[in-house]
């Protein structure tokens, strides 16, 4: 127990002078301590831009707490920051569950990330949709969803998404990017893609394609934003 107690009180104050020496501000007030203060949060805009029926961004790319956050994840590391957006997205997922469970039998769904290149992980290190996923894992305390690990990958490289304007050519850069493994536990399963952020669907719509010729039965989608 001593030991136990000198481990945690170590780590405290490894974290103390971290926090002193690259102090955490708020990406939208710069409240000192917090990278996504819940105040700021909750005043950010929600997406309203038109995206498939079956896809749910939460916020709206547009407005820059947003985009700085998202960013900062992705080419910065900063993976505090999924935490605050999981907690946002399950409770998103939740609130949209309690109606297509019934409505559409829509029961012990597959969480699973969009997947990234290998060439992409080894440049990041890690995968932001990933990470999201099992964060929302955690917070899902009735076991409800399951998380899918390693069932759809990208062997393909592709041009970043961001780069490619034009919608035809988005959907052609990533024909034939997603491949299925264990396909035989997916017949007939609900299925939630997670990814940070849609522009125009094209990815998730890649990935439902090779999903649904897996055997998938009911295909939806959830972002950070729009």
């Amino acid at each position: 127990m001593i030991k136990y107690s000198l481990i945690i009180s170590q780590s405290m104050f490894l974290n103390t002078i971290l926090n002193i020496i690259f102090p955490t501000h708020c990406v939208s007030c710069g409240i000192l301590g917090l990278y996504f203060c819940s105040e700021c949060l909750s005043k950010c805009p929600y997406a309203e831009r038109e995206s498939a029926e079956w896809i749910f961004p939460l916020y709206d790319y547009r407005h820059p707490p947003i985009k700085k956050a998202v960013w900062l994840i992705k080419y910065k590391g900063k993976k505090k920051l999924i935490g605050v957006f999981a907690e946002s997205l399950y409770g998103r997922i939740a609130e949209e569950l309690t109606e297509i469970a019934v409505m559409e039998n829509f029961s012990s769904p597959i969480l699973i990330p969009i997947p990234l290149s290998r060439k992409r992980l080894r440049e990041r290190g890690f995968n932001q949709a990933e990470l999201l996923c099992k964060e929302i894992i955690k917070l899902d305390k009735n076991k409800f969803l399951e998380l899918g690990k390693n069932i759809l990958t990208k062997p393909k490289d592709t041009e970043h998404q961001a780069r490619i304007r034009d919608r035809k050519l988005r959907l052609k850069n990533l024909t034939g990017s997603f491949e299925v493994k264990n396909e035989k536990n997916l017949k007939g399963r609900n299925i939630i893609l997670i990814d940070d952020v849609t522009t125009t669907g094209a990815t998730l719509s890649e990935a439902k394609k090779v999903l649904r010729h897996a055997g998938a039965r009911k295909i939806i989608a959830f972002t950070i934003a729009h």
